[in-house]
C-alpha cells in the first residue's frame, strides 16, 4: 500500500483568467518574525531589531525590511500558484511600515496573461492598520494543462 500523494497541485495557465482574485493571506507581524527575517536576510540595520534605536530614528518601533516583504509576496504567489510555477519578476514598492503587533493582509488580482510564455501578472497589495505596506506586481509562469498535475 502506498501513501496518498499530498503534493499540492499547481495551478495551470488555462485555469487562470484576468480578473481572478487570490484568497487573502493574513500574516501576524510578531517581533520575532521581523527580527529573525531581517537577520536571516543579513540585514543588520538596527531599525529592524532594536526598538530604542528605531525610536531615536523617528519610528514608533522596529519595522520589517524590504527583503522580508519581498519574500512574503513570493510565498503568497507561490502558495496560490503551486510548486511547478516559476516566479519571473517581482516589482514592489513599500509604503506604511510593518510594526510588531499588527497584521499584514496580502491580496492579489490577476491583471494580465501572455499566451506565448504562459506568464500571468498579478497585482499584489499588503495592508496593515496604517494602510498599504507593499504594492506591486508579480509575473509568474504557469504550466499548461495536465503537465502540472
Amino acid at each position: 500500500m502506498t501513501a496518498p500523494d499530498t503534493t499540492p497541485a499547481t495551478r495551470t495557465y488555462d485555469e487562470v483568467a484576468v480578473g481572478d482574485t487570490l484568497p487573502e493571506l493574513s500574516i501576524p507581524l510578531t517581533r520575532t518574525l521581523i527580527v529573525a527575517t531581517a537577520v536571516a536576510s543579513r540585514d543588520f540595520q538596527d531599525v529592524h531589531h532594536d526598538p530604542e534605536l528605531a525610536r531615536q530614528r523617528g519610528s514608533k518601533d522596529i519595522f520589517m525590511n524590504i527583503l522580508t516583504s519581498n519574500g512574503l509576496i513570493d510565498r503568497y504567489i507561490t502558495g496560490w500558484a503551486g510548486p511547478a510555477a516559476v516566479v519571473k519578476a517581482v516589482r514592489i514598492r513599500l509604503g506604511a511600515p510593518n510594526h510588531p503587533g499588527d497584521t499584514m493582509v496580502l491580496s492579489g488580482t490577476v491583471t494580465a496573461k501572455a499566451d506565448e510564455d504562459r506568464r500571468v501578472e498579478v497585482a499584489v497589495r499588503g495592508t496593515n492598520s496604517l494602510g498599504a505596506h507593499v504594492t506591486g506586481t508579480v509575473a509568474v509562469q504557469l504550466p499548461k494543462g495536465v503537465e502540472a498535475r
